[in-house]
């Protein structure tokens, strides 16, 4: 059996290079990229930390897992599902977390679900806890909890930052592992691009500010639900962002600001590239590249400004699309010759690699998947298919495997006959994403973002298929976790081809009926 490298990363929408981004900076994942397959239609089941983490590591639904807010651990709240590093331990592998892998708190018990589904008590960073004290100076020589932070590394408390802790962490536990001659599964979950937006200040000479735009589309569509629009209000606790005394909910912020926003967050991108490629040169340093399945992904995007909307706590694509890719040796590429290097490190500041992936994957694919999908990868029994309600059952997934996807060159052939099988639906059937997001009001307020349990009131269930996305607002009773999708309060209609941005909402046009 391979080993498994589970790379996850806190709200990084696909600005990469090998996502067709022209502007960012980030060779090491373009060049991991360039040896996996990788999705370019793969979304988050809903986006917010902890529910779509919880969602993807036990393979089930917000709906089955009941965690639509930070404040309740499945095990107790819903049923006792097995997780997918669980799956893996009971398999014979030594499983490992560093950094935000699980949303830390009531939601993985406090104890990141250890020993449940780790080997070992998982490490976190000893200078998280500085993430939004006041670290960033301001104009005036003054310390502030900036939205926007550049900072020395060298004045910041121990003289570090988290994800370069976690990457020093990670890089120990390989050599570990080697020496121990111990199959691993190591999920490594990195915090920036999240906010603050706190990184080393030489990241910025990367991207100067003429060179950044605003989003395509600024402004509030004119035929967005208000339910629809989530208005942002952890920026606008930043002392730079209060500063600004923007209005609420709309905004919108100053133009500049907003340059400043999509500058900073570009400049972390290629902070957190220089980190993900000193770990996979560390993967080539004690020489497990070639027995190793490296998998990339995020737990939702972030908006940049789209829709006038900032941060996640939405459905459109923007929020909930997500880079995902699978570095399978032998499968993704030609076997690796033992000591050969796949992954040298490539410096942000000089390397621009402009490779292609090797197989790239329009399909639809949702992080759901990933449970099964890794199991079938790593040669493990794929855990059993949910039955319609399954709070009862320990171990199953609601998320197919998608390795039959890896073959790309087959999408362009006729799919196959024999696609139909008892545990799925056709595989020629069209496949679809589900997201969705939960509201406490038709109006924007103050906790529209990250409503309690107690108090939604609707949820948004939205699913993108290749040509569209669609969305109904229904009311729904978080008493018995039921959604009456005859009490329809908003929708929304976009079509991919003529509106990817999702600006022109026509789910009212009768032409679409």
């Amino acid at each position: 059996g391979m080993n498994v490298l589970f790379i996850v990363v806190d709200d990084l929408r696909p600005v990469l290079g090998c996502y067709g981004d022209k502007l960012v900076k980030s060779p090491n994942i373009d060049q991991l990229a360039f040896q996996s397959v990788v999705f370019s239609n793969a979304y988050a089941q809903e986006a917010v930390c902890a529910p779509s983490r919880v969602s993807f590591l036990t393979g089930r639904r917000p709906d089955t897992t009941r965690l639509y807010d930070f404040y309740s651990y499945w095990r107790v709240h819903a049923g006792n599902y097995s997780t997918m590093p669980q799956y893996f331990k009971e398999n014979g592998y030594v499983t490992l977390s560093v950094g935000k892998v699980f949303h830390p708190g009531v939601s993985s018990n406090y104890s990141d679900d250890y020993p449940y589904s780790w080997s070992i008590p998982p490490f976190h960073p000893s200078t998280e806890k500085y993430e939004n004290d006041k670290t960033c100076r301001g104009k005036d020589g003054k310390l502030y909890a900036n939205l926007v932070c550049p900072v020395d590394v060298t004045e910041m408390p121990s003289g570090t930052l988290p994800d370069i802790q976690s990457t020093e962490e990670a890089i120990r536990l390989l050599n570990v592992m080697k020496t121990n001659k111990q199959k691993f599964f190591l999920a490594v979950g990195y915090h920036k691009p999240h906010i603050p937006l706190r990184y080393p200040q030489e990241f910025l000479k990367l991207y100067p500010l003429e060179n950044i735009t605003l989003a395509p589309d600024p402004w509030v569509p004119e035929k967005l639900p208000s339910v629809a629009y989530n208005p942002w209000t952890d920026i606008r606790q930043r002392d730079d962002v209060k500063a600004l005394n923007v209005s609420f909910p709309y905004g919108p912020l100053p133009d500049d600001f907003q340059r400043q926003i999509r500058q900073s967050y570009y400049a972390a991108v290629s902070y957190l590239d220089m980190q993900v490629g000193l770990l996979l040169n560390a993967l080539d340093d004690v020489g497990l590249s070639n027995s190793t399945i490296v998998v990339f992904t995020a737990d939702h995007g972030w908006s940049l400004g789209e829709h006038g909307e900032w941060a996640k706590y939405s459905n459109f694509d923007v929020a909930t699309r997500v880079p995902l890719m699978f570095y399978v040796p032998g499968m993704t590429t030609s076997s690796v010759s033992q000591g050969e290097r796949v992954f040298p490190y490539l410096d942000p500041f000089s390397h621009i690699l402009g490779l292609v992936p090797q197989g790239r994957s329009k399909k639809v694919v949702e992080l759901v998947s990933l449970f099964s999908t890794l199991a079938e990868l790593a040669g493990l029994q794929v855990p059993p298919v949910c039955p319609e309600t399954s709070f009862h059952v320990a171990l199953c997934t609601e998320g197919a495997s998608i390795v039959r996807y890896f073959n790309v060159s087959e999408e362009k052939v006729k799919e196959e006959k024999d696609g139909c099988d008892d545990t799925y639906r056709c595989f020629n059937e069209e496949p679809v994403a589900f997201s969705q997001y939960p509201r406490p009001a038709d109006v924007p307020q103050w906790n529209s973002d990250k409503p309690k349990l107690k108090d939604i009131r609707i949820m948004g269930y939205s699913m993108r298929t290749i040509d569209y996305r669609y969305t109904v607002w229904v009311q729904f009773n978080p008493n018995n976790f039921s959604a009456n999708f005859e009490d329809v309060h908003a929708g929304e209609l976009y079509m991919a081809e003529t509106d990817p941005n999702q600006d022109y909402n026509i789910y009212n046009n009768t032409s679409h009926g």
